[in-house]
């Protein structure tokens, strides 16, 4: 027996302190329907003597409705949560196949104070979510039709439901299902039979966390940085939104202040921060009356909505110009001139949404840099009508793994996770042909999304046996641009109790060159959970080298033209002062491609922390390799 507090008795009985069983009695689930007698409201004088959970009478019709309301239409637009009031009761939608499994968690979860309906068909799910408007959903794994783990990936489909917690109560007592069942989206595992404490507090805690987490989304932001006086980025970018989504004329502007790295070198973070305030009032005023707001160090967007889009380079120039012509003092008094590079696009160009346009000035700004006038507009890359094509639809993707082995020995295990597609006769295509295809098709989002997933199964899998493991996974920037896909990540990593720092996610340097601002974002919501990143296929050179402090990496894995540095002297030397830079900013580095002996010498006399490569070990879809006797 066991005695619920007082949090848990339902809300119209706040007087009556009442023992429960941990298995309610037969007719327990009659106290909440309208013609119950007054037999049916007492409790059962013993908790010993009430049935299985199998053997609960059938509910009236109305109580449990097997299907929904026939009114209720088959596809109906989905709606953005509203509100909640926190003092509200919670709301449980329990989706449960058998009526009596369902009934003992209803009525579990009345006794408790909250709301909780019951849905019996997979088919109508979405339309009861959508009429009910639950809290959590309490689910089972195997019904007919789809199963629990389909529904759950159909409901993280539906953006309103993408962070809504799903919870699993079963019965199944394989483990290794419990690792599917996470897999496909869910944020808890109970197992049945399960005492109704342990149920209230599982689903109680959940809820309170997720409205917590809606009411800090909810909550108004400023409007106005306090230290800049601009508008927020974040306001600037919601109304760009906005924009987009009214299908508004227009245009967008990416202003780069040139030689941030020599000025803040050369006078300080202080004065450096003061100059971009001056910087960022004189854009303001050159920008009137639309709003310009502080991206990052030393850039700057501003949103030109309703305008003439023929105006677009005259408003570009402005920019410049109005940047330029301008005298700014430091606190020595010493008068600069700042240089800037302006990029921007039309909005007619029909953007899904605010991150592809951010991407697309930043493209823009990166063409700037090299024009005489330091003017670019964003133009669409071409299709070639001669290039290869490559059906997704048809191909099968398959992960493969290649081990970084440190050159000093560790016993840290630690890979490269690598994309393959196997095409239907069999053939592999590796990545570097996958990828493109994919963004030219839109779907690399969604690759992404199934090779991180399939990454975080192998490392909770790996942390449950015991033995560590790091995996280094490609992300794309429009993946990693998406608003949602840093709170997934950091879920998905909470809920499999995965540490961060077993995840390191890789950026490629020409990526990085041209996302800048969206990959530092996204590193920022990443860091305080742990996770690693590390710049790919780098090479030296003045903007490269500013990522390194731009960007809060933990390792740079270099290009692979420096596997040949053995037999060039010039390579050798860049080698040199790509691992020295790295090693003062705290980096480690990655040599890849190794191939021969040779090859990896010339790494480790540079100084280079790991390798990977066919002389350590060819690619292959196994994590079996022995880093405890690695020997190189």
């Amino acid at each position: 027996m066991s005695v619920l507090d007082s949090t848990s008795r339902p809300q119209d009985e706040p007087s009556r302190s009442r023992l429960r069983a941990e298995t309610p009695p037969a007719h327990h689930w009659r106290r909440w329907v309208g013609d119950a007698t007054p037999e049916d409201m007492e409790e059962a004088p013993d908790a010993g003597e009430s049935p299985t959970m199998n053997s609960l009478p059938q509910p009236p019709v109305d109580t449990a409705p097997a299907t929904p309301p026939t009114e209720a239409p088959a596809a109906a637009a989905p709606q953005a949560p509203e509100p909640v009031d926190p003092e509200s009761p919670y709301r449980v939608l329990i989706v449960e196949d058998d009526r009596g499994q369902a009934l003992f968690a209803q009525s579990v979860l009345h006794g408790a104070g909250m709301q909780a309906d019951v849905q019996m068909q997979s088919d109508g799910l979405l339309d009861a979510m959508r009429r009910f408007r639950p809290d959590l959903v309490l689910m089972d794994l195997h019904m007919p039709g789809k199963d629990g783990m389909s529904l759950t990936m159909l409901l993280r489909q539906q953006p309103e439901y993408l962070h809504l917690p799903i919870v699993f109560l079963t019965g199944d007592p394989d483990p290794e299902r419990q690792f599917e069942v996470l897999e496909s989206g869910a944020d808890d595992f109970l197992n049945k039979p399960i005492r109704p404490r342990h149920l209230i507090a599982a689903v109680s805690n959940r809820i309170q966390r997720a409205r917590q987490r809606n009411q800090a989304l909810q909550a108004p932001r400023p409007s106005v940085n306090s230290d800049t006086g601009l508008p927020t980025r974040t306001f600037v970018l919601q109304h760009l939104a906005d924009s987009l989504q009214r299908q508004s004329r227009g245009g967008l502007f990416f202003v780069e202040v040139n030689s941030a790295l020599s000025l803040r070198e050369r006078y300080g973070y202080a004065v450096f921060e003061h100059l971009m305030n001056q910087a960022g009032r004189q854009l303001a005023a050159a920008a009137s009356p639309h709003p310009v707001a502080r991206l990052n160090d030393n850039s700057f967007l501003m949103l030109a909505d309703g305008v003439d889009e023929s105006t677009l380079p005259a408003l570009a120039q402005q920019l410049r110009d109005g940047l330029g012509s301008h005298d700014f003092q430091t606190r020595a008094n010493e008068v600069l001139k700042l240089r800037s590079s302006v990029g921007y696009t039309a909005l007619s160009l029909g953007f899904a949404d605010a991150g592809s346009a951010l991407e697309a000035i930043e493209r823009a700004v990166l063409q700037a840099r090299l024009k005489p006038d330091s003017v670019a507009e964003y133009v669409p890359a071409e299709i070639d009508d001669d290039a290869p094509r490559i059906s997704l639809e048809d191909g099968q993707f398959e992960l493969a793994y290649q081990p970084i082995v440190a050159v000093a020995g560790s016993e840290q295990a630690q890979y490269q996770v690598l994309l393959r597609m196997r095409q239907p006769d069999g053939s592999l295509l590796p990545a570097s042909q996958v990828i493109p295809a994919a963004e030219l098709a839109g779907g690399i989002a969604q690759i992404d999304h199934w090779v991180l997933e399939h990454a975080l199964f192998v490392l909770a899998e790996r942390q449950a046996q015991g033995p560590s493991l790091r995996l280094f996974v490609s992300q794309s920037p429009r993946s990693l641009a998406r608003e949602s896909h840093a709170q997934w990540l950091l879920d998905a990593l909470r809920a499999r109790g995965i540490e961060g720092t077993s995840l390191v996610i890789d950026l490629r340097l020409a990526d990085a060159l041209i996302h800048t601002v969206t990959l530092r974002q996204f590193c920022q919501q990443l860091m305080p959970a742990g996770v690693q990143f590390c710049l790919s296929q780098f090479e030296p050179g003045a903007e490269a080298d500013a990522l390194l402090t731009q960007l809060p990496l933990g390792f740079v894995r270099v290009s692979s033209k420096y596997a040949s540095a053995h037999a060039d002297m010039q390579l050798r030397d860049q080698l040199r002062g790509i691992i020295d830079n790295a090693h003062r900013q705290g980096l480690q580095v990655i040599g890849q491609q190794i191939e021969d002996p040779q090859a990896a010498a010339a790494m480790w006399m540079g100084g280079v922390d790991f390798i990977q490569g066919n002389l350590v070990q060819a690619v292959g879809s196994e994590l079996g390799f022995d880093f405890h006797n690695a020997v190189l």
